[in-house]
């Protein structure tokens, strides 16, 4: 929304004046790149309502009110593919609700099956590239962090965001690498980067693509 500019007190005016002067090219381009980003999110924002559509492993997920199915009382599932009207498949989530359910509901509900299918999704690929990095992990929870991916303490506890169903798998296994990595590197030293390395070779586009890629805003 625009810039904000701090200094000490003790620093004359001139030398913000100067210093701005000499950085506007990068002022600039960070303050384009922020609002590019900002029209990436508002685009990518998800209206609650029967027929939405959301990114799911990295595909498209189309919401289908079903009231007549409770489905094992889970609340969704996934049901037959589809396809938009220009042929490209779509996958379908039948979700247990009547067609008059408000957005908070329908989003309530998404949000619960989101956060199953990413915690079996996670233990599956923990269990995968542990063994291959030599660790062991003790305990996994769920986070909703705006801006973090995940993290990893010395006790083999690992937090993973549950938002990151939304990416292709690839990305998902490069975030659970990461943080298993630092059960053998506390910190993001040479060494720590050399163990990500070892197991997922060209890591860096991944994790520019984590980067890059906006995220449904919820």
């Amino acid at each position: 929304d625009g810039l904000s500019v701090r200094a000490p007190t003790w620093v004359p005016l001139h030398e913000v004046d100067a210093a701005l002067r000499e950085k506007t090219a990068w002022i600039l381009r960070k303050l384009g790149e922020a609002r590019e980003r900002g029209q990436r999110l508002d685009a990518a924002r998800i209206e609650w309502r029967d027929g939405a559509e959301l990114p799911f492993f990295g595909e498209r997920l189309r919401l289908v009110l079903d009231p007549h199915h409770g489905f094992k009382a889970a609340g969704a599932q996934l049901g037959p593919g589809a396809a938009d009207g220009a042929g490209a498949p779509v996958q379908t989530l039948q979700v247990s609700l009547p067609h008059s359910a408000g957005p908070q509901q329908i989003r309530d509900a998404v949000q619960a099956w989101l956060m199953r299918q990413a915690h079996g999704c996670f233990v599956e690929r923990l269990d995968h590239f542990a063994p291959q990095l030599g660790v062991q992990w003790k305990k996994l929870s769920l986070s909703n962090a705006g801006t973090r991916w995940g993290s990893a303490r010395s006790d083999g506890s690992i937090r993973l965001n549950w938002r990151l169903v939304h990416f292709r798998m690839p990305v998902i296994d490069y975030v659970v690498v990461h943080e298993l990595s630092h059960l053998r590197v506390m910190d993001h030293s040479p060494r720590f980067w050399d163990t990500v390395e070892s197991v997922m070779p060209g890591h860096a586009d991944l994790r520019g693509e984590l980067k890059r890629q906006p995220v449904p805003r919820w």
